[in-house]
């Protein structure tokens, strides 16, 4: 048995010693094998059937480490459709093994800075990553088509470059940037029917996000599941007749109690422009309760909290977010972050929250 004991430990001591050996090698072969793996696996093919709501940016423009730049993807279908782009939500995608190359078409809220300046990365990586043939399809409210333009022209000497290094075969000419697809701001009441594809429709409503307009948010349904995205806007009696009955609302929120305790750091430290700025920007937010209210009222099933103002780094500072809303709203709230999942099967009344990253 000492003889066995001994063997063994010389054993696990020379793999030990073979391991530490050739490290390297055994890093770059675990390295090639998850390469392969994550560019044959995807959520579009591994999640079943029905409507699904991930969060590529739950934050502002404000840096949050756990929170980029406003975007929400859609998989209807198998199929991926985002909402917005804000700064580092390619890249979070790209965590949440969402391949950039496959999104089928994008929906801009308003044109603010946080929620258009990831755009251009996402472009360029699904043509680059996707070999796509035809221009990503922006669709928007009027000023879109100088939002997609200008990406475009931004990105022009680039699509030059690949094309010469890679070959059209590769990187179709194209293929790359974007195509605007303006739509037309409805009128309160009214939300039209702005896109379809199969079983998937798409319907766009007016918000109030003043002085920024134009300004819409977005419902998505797909065989009796619902989404409906608010984008930027004060509470609004529009789209909570939007949501009536909706399967999820993703809304933004911003926390006044939390905002006032920036205000007031921001006049202790004496600088009077950022002290105005977070006065500015309570005006044509809504408060976490004001969306708990919505929700309420509009009887959705589930309340998902995007576009988090101000950021949250302490766990704390959640509660003081999240204060009263429970008060108001009795069904499940997910107070997101990127690479929060939303799973609502089709055929079902369930409705699944999950962290992705």
């Amino acid at each position: 048995m000492k003889k066995i004991a001994i063997g063994a430990l010389l054993t696990v001591l020379l793999a030990a010693a073979l391991s530490f050996a050739f490290r390297e090698t055994i890093a770059m072969r675990v390295m090639q094998r998850v390469v392969a793996q994550n560019l044959t696996s995807s959520p579009l093919t591994e999640l079943p059937d029905g409507l699904h709501v991930g969060l590529c940016g739950a934050g502002s423009p404000l840096p949050d480490v756990d929170r980029s730049g406003p975007c929400v993807a859609v998989i209807a279908g198998g199929k991926l459709y985002i909402v917005d782009s804000g700064a580092g939500s390619s890249r979070v995608l790209g965590r949440m093994r969402l391949r950039q190359g496959q999104i089928e078409a994008a929906f801009l809220t308003h044109f603010h800075s946080d929620h258009i300046d990831g755009l251009g990365e996402m472009m360029l990586q699904r043509w680059a990553g996707g070999g796509n043939a035809e221009p990503l399809p922006v669709f928007g409210p009027p000023g879109v088509e100088r939002v997609v333009a200008g990406f475009n022209e931004a990105y022009a000497q680039d699509v030059v470059y690949r094309v010469a290094h890679h070959g059209e075969a590769v990187v179709p000419p194209g293929g790359a940037g974007g195509a605007a697809r303006p739509i037309d701001v409805p009128a309160p009441g009214a939300a039209p029917v702005i896109y379809t594809d199969g079983d998937l429709r798409v319907t766009a409503f007016a918000v109030d996000h003043r002085p920024v307009a134009p300004a819409v948010g977005y419902r998505f349904d797909y065989k009796g599941r619902s989404a409906v995205i608010s984008g930027d806007t004060v509470k609004s009696a529009n789209l909570q007749a939007i949501a009536k009955g909706a399967d999820l609302l993703v809304h933004e929120a911003l926390s006044t109690e939390l905002v006032e305790v920036m205000t007031r750091g921001a006049a202790d430290a004496g600088v009077e422009r950022i002290e105005k700025i977070t006065v500015d920007i309570v005006d044509y937010h809504t408060s976490p309760v004001q969306a708990a209210e919505t929700a309420r009222d509009a009887g959705v099933g589930h309340l998902l909290f995007y576009h988090i103002v101000p950021p949250l780094p302490l766990a704390i500072l959640e509660n003081v977010f999240l204060k009263g809303v429970a008060d108001v709203y009795s069904g499940p709230v997910t107070l997101g972050r990127d690479g929060t999942l939303i799973q609502m099967p089709a055929g079902s009344t369930e409705i699944t929250a999950s962290d992705e990253l």
